[in-house]
């Protein structure tokens, strides 16, 4: 079925844009490629595709200065970045230049396509998805935390930890599960890594970090998000 959406696959792998593109077509999406950075951006600001996969490592720009360039000059439609390195995850988060989520390679097609539906439905206006809990709401897609009407931003880290945990409520999730779902499956991050954002997503959240009420730590195992 046609769907009326169009994406930009920005990835200077031929082999593999070729794999992505194909899919993407035979999933009804309007498809437009780059294999370059300069490329990429004149691409991109002229076609104006709802949805960018742009590649972090490429020849002449990396994937971070076209998303910043494509940021200054208007555009602001969805960017999901695709990365082979998970420490580079962290810089996503650090430098802030304007991606809206990112992919880690290599990743299952299976996966990235689900990843995009849920896009494309915050796009074509359907119901959004949120998760209440106590006085606040999540907006996993605008990395938002809603709380006594008040907006906080939310890191695409946090943004995912959050959002796996509510999708598990009561639930023991180890340390391991966890770094899985929120790095990717090549992930190398250490442990650490991961309490580091918890902490700070429990700044966010809790009313006193120190007592958590609803993300807990359980010793020896890892966390579970308290919701009675």
């Amino acid at each position: 079925m046609q769907k009326d959406i169009k994406i930009a696959v920005i990835e200077d792998d031929e082999n593999l844009r070729f794999l992505v593109s194909n899919r993407l077509e035979k999933e009804g999406y309007k498809i437009v490629e780059a294999s370059d950075g300069q490329q990429a951006i004149d691409l991109v600001l002229a076609e104006q595709p709802n949805i960018v996969l742009l590649d972090w490592m490429m020849p002449g720009k990396e994937g971070s200065e076209v998303c910043t360039e494509l940021r200054s000059k208007g555009f602001e439609n969805i960017i999901i970045m695709m990365t082979a390195k998970s420490q580079d995850l962290d810089k996503i988060d650090a430098y802030n230049f304007g991606v809206s989520d990112y992919v880690t390679k290599p990743f299952n097609m299976d996966v990235l396509v689900a990843m995009l539906e849920s896009k494309v439905k915050y796009i074509l206006n359907e119901k959004p998805d949120f998760s209440k809990f106590g006085n606040m709401e999540h907006q996993p897609n605008i990395h938002s935390l809603i709380k006594d009407g008040k907006k906080t931003e939310l890191t695409i880290l946090e943004n995912r930890i959050l959002l796996y945990f509510l999708e598990n409520k009561n639930k023991v999730i180890s340390r391991d599960d966890l770094m899985m779902e929120v790095w990717g499956y090549n992930s190398d991050v250490n442990t650490r890594t991961l309490d580091m954002h918890i902490v700070r997503l429990r700044k966010k959240i809790e009313s006193n970090a120190d007592r958590p009420e609803f993300l807990q730590t359980v010793r020896g195992v890892g966390y579970r998000f308290n919701e009675e």
